[in-house]
């Protein structure tokens, strides 16, 4: 890979030109892509999912399929970023749809004693986010969609706009109408 496709990207992440590497075979650029684009996909499918293992599967998934179709993607239609977070959206959305077909195992009922020191601010911190995990999953899902890509998997405005296809301003009011439903949900502590 040119050097300046690796000096552009600590700076400001040039997609172009990192893309078009990795189209071309180029691992070191293939990693780039990984590395700036998993934390954010695996937050926003974290959000989307049960438990941390069907997260892991799906982000494993999705990564496959961008580079399994990364030859496809042309620079005409919707950014890179964009294009990886549909991907993404339809993982989440196939793997539900399996997850409904498959049977459940039960889940474990009894608690196993933890011999470590007292948890108790981890424990507060994860029923927290379940609480609103739980508030965001009653959400319209146009609401709903904004505030996992915006909050999970920390894009912009102007990225959530592109990813869900609708204006900046909609976006802004999206998030506005989820944060106040949330605030109602979500009991203060």
């Amino acid at each position: 890979m040119a050097e300046t496709a690796t000096d552009e990207l600590a700076p400001g992440f040039d997609e172009r030109i990192i893309v078009e590497a990795a189209q071309q075979g180029d691992r070191e650029a293939l990693a780039l892509i990984y590395d700036h684009y998993f934390p954010r996909v695996y937050r926003y499918v974290a959000t989307r999912l049960p438990t941390t293992e069907d997260a892991e599967d799906v982000t494993t998934e999705i990564f496959l399929r961008v580079i399994e179709n990364l030859r496809t993607f042309e620079f005409r239609g919707p950014p890179f970023g964009a294009w990886v977070f549909r991907i993404a959206h339809n993982e989440v959305i196939s793997f539900t749809r399996r997850r409904k077909v498959r049977s459940q195992v039960a889940p474990l009922t009894e608690a196993i004693p933890d011999p470590a020191p007292d948890h108790t601010d981890e424990v507060h911190t994860a029923l927290t986010v379940e609480v609103v995990k739980a508030a965001v999953a009653k959400l319209p899902q146009a609401q709903r969609q904004v505030i996992e890509l915006r909050f999970a998997a920390g894009l912009s405005v102007a990225e959530t706009a592109r990813v869900l296809g609708k204006t900046e301003n909609n976006v802004k009011v999206l998030q506005h109408k989820a944060i106040a439903k949330l605030q109602t949900m979500v009991p203060r502590q």
